[in-house]
């Protein structure tokens, strides 16, 4: 699992919580089921089965593979529309094209981060480039929609495109873990991603046997997934595995504990932690739209048939067919 890495013993370090702040407990644990996305890539629901209210302000995410194509299997996901949210496509292992309606576009790879605010409408299209799909090759990813405030939900289309490199890299406060901080502000440390939802996006490495306090936005939610490995989540230390999702009640930091002994693919536990400001609105959602009513999702429908919401660019990305 290559993303960025860094030695966290060489890296500024989190503070330990004071004593007198509170640990989060764990309200739920669920394990996301597979599926499939786009074109027919596999994916986990992440979020299958817990209620929009302990999500917000988030409202879908996919854990995209882990998976080794083999020859012209590589997939992805044609042109298609999006209103009202923002996607945060996080690239952990393999390469993905992008290109939207908007003028945004790029290659994201190992460790990259694109961040794409819908707003009013957009159209975008991901799909693996032609080397990819023609050789095969591991790919593994995060896409995480984050849901706009009524008063943001027809601002402008907006696209960032975040290098590994620029990520904010620290190390927990015994060393044995690595904080990729890709958003948002943990004790002082902030992330390079600029979104309209306040949220924080972090994705750790814990060591086998390790232990990392997160300290944490108390009026932020916080949940923790599993992306490989096995371990324990809260104060309570509740077993957690791959493809799991781990809701936390209120508090000022969170712990994620690495078991001893992981699976030989991954040596460490890997887990995506992500927060933020609930939103504390409706949410009406229809395929890539998310608005706050059923009247506004009609409209969305109608401005994408009529062609409002964006036009495919000439000589625009398609998806490569072997």
């Amino acid at each position: 699992m290559p993303a960025v890495t860094a030695d966290p013993l060489q890296l500024p370090r989190l503070a330990r919580p004071a004593p007198d702040h509170i640990e989060r407990p764990v309200r739920s644990l669920t394990t996301a089921p597979s599926g499939l996305e786009g074109e027919g890539f596999p994916v986990r629901r992440a979020f299958a089965g817990v209620a929009l209210s302990d999500l917000d302000p988030f409202v879908h995410m996919d854990q995209m593979g882990e998976v080794e194509y083999g020859p012209s299997e590589p997939k992805g996901t044609p042109w298609h529309p999006h209103r009202g949210f923002e996607t945060v496509t996080y690239m952990i292992d393999g390469i993905m094209e992008h290109q939207d309606s908007h003028g945004g576009g790029g290659v994201i790879s190992d460790g990259a981060t694109q961040w794409m605010t819908a707003g009013r409408g957009i159209l975008h299209i991901e799909t693996p480039p032609e080397a990819l799909v023609v050789s095969g090759g591991r790919f593994h990813g995060i896409q995480l929609w984050v849901n706009l405030p009524a008063r943001d939900k027809m601002s402008p289309p907006r696209y960032q495109n975040l290098e590994g490199g620029e990520v904010t890299l620290v190390g927990s406060d015994d060393g044995g873990a690595l904080v990729r901080l890709i958003a948002g502000d943990v004790a002082g440390h902030v992330g390079p991603g600029s979104t309209h939802t306040p949220i924080t996006l972090v994705h750790a490495t814990v060591a086998p046997g390790a232990r990392l306090v997160l300290p944490w936005r108390p009026d932020f939610n916080a949940l923790v997934y599993v992306l490989a490995g096995s371990g324990r989540v809260g104060a309570e230390g509740r077993p957690a595995r791959s493809g799991q999702l781990a809701v936390f009640g209120p508090g000022d930091h969170l712990t994620v504990q690495a078991d001893e002994h992981q699976e030989s693919r991954h040596p460490a536990l890997e887990v995506l932690v992500l927060g933020g400001r609930p939103i504390g609105e409706p949410v009406a959602t229809y395929g890539p739209f998310v608005m706050n009513t059923k009247a506004e999702l009609a409209q969305a429908v109608a401005d994408y048939q009529a062609g409002r919401l964006g036009v495919i660019p000439p000589g625009a990305l398609m998806p490569h067919r072997v």
